[in-house]
């Protein structure tokens, strides 16, 4: 039977001091995975690491603005210098900015823009390189139900994620004959901090989740089998595909609001 096991493997997870990306790093630790945890606040980072350790695995922590390509550059480098290898990486870093279309500046577009694909294409670049030479490699990109329908007020957002999606076809494409997959995890509506909120206010939870067939927001323990999964021998013939984790929203029979 295919092993769903990850150890003496090495995870690269940027935006992994919090939120959707701590809970994938901590779903790759407990499966065996040694984890090189990337963002750009000190604190959290150690934060995070500690709860790596406390699963025990390794965990080193790096500062670094995955929006600038030179400071992607030395975060994967660390991360080389420090275990010796990247098996996996899981781009996770990521914003938001909810306004309507024609209210953003040129400064705030290249910002979502940067973070959110720039971002996810020079880190798969640079840790791609490593994995290619290696001849194997699981990149992980976390996407958004805007891959598949529009929401208001998200178009920057939306249009980032867009080019995710394109991009993970793109590199799985590339990549295969090196022994790298590249697929994405796409989130519906999930409870972390940064929607708490809306998710610890009852009458705005219960619209949240008017949409969802399974009546619930996600938690980040609910990435974990698909990450894991791809990231694992198990999945070694998935490549260039998204899986959603939504609760069902996606077939509640064309609701998007």
């Amino acid at each position: 039977m295919p092993s769903f096991r990850l150890d003496g493997q090495v995870a690269l997870v940027t935006g992994g001091s919090r939120g959707l990306g701590l809970g994938l790093a901590l779903a790759l630790a407990h499966h065996g995975a040694d984890i090189a945890l990337a963002a750009r606040t000190a604190s959290q980072l150690e934060e995070a690491a500690e709860l790596v350790r406390r699963a025990g695995r390794r965990a080193i922590t790096i500062e670094a603005d995955v929006s600038n390509v030179e400071s992607v550059k030395t975060m994967v480098a660390k991360a080389q210098e420090a275990f010796g290898r990247i098996d996996i990486l899981v781009n996770g870093a990521g914003i938001n900015i909810r306004r309507p279309a024609d209210s953003f500046t040129e400064a705030e577009f290249d910002q979502v823009m940067d973070v959110n694909l720039k971002s996810a294409f020079f880190t798969s670049v640079e840790v791609g390189r490593l994995m290619r030479a290696q001849k194997h490699g699981r990149i992980i990109n976390i996407g958004s139900l805007t891959f598949e329908f529009a929401v208001p007020n998200v178009t920057l957002y939306a249009m980032s994620k867009g080019g995710m999606k394109q991009l993970t076809k793109q590199l799985a494409l590339e990549w295969a004959k090196d022994g790298v997959t590249v697929n994405a995890i796409a989130p519906g509506r999930f409870w972390t901090a940064l929607t708490d909120a809306v998710f610890s206010v009852p009458e705005l939870y219960d619209s949240a989740v008017s949409v969802i067939p399974l009546a619930r927001p996600g938690l980040s323990t609910d990435l974990a089998g698909a990450a894991v999964l791809l990231a694992s021998p198990a999945g070694s013939y998935i490549t260039g595909q998204t899986i959603y984790i939504d609760g069902g929203w996606l077939v509640n029979s064309g609701v998007r609001a």
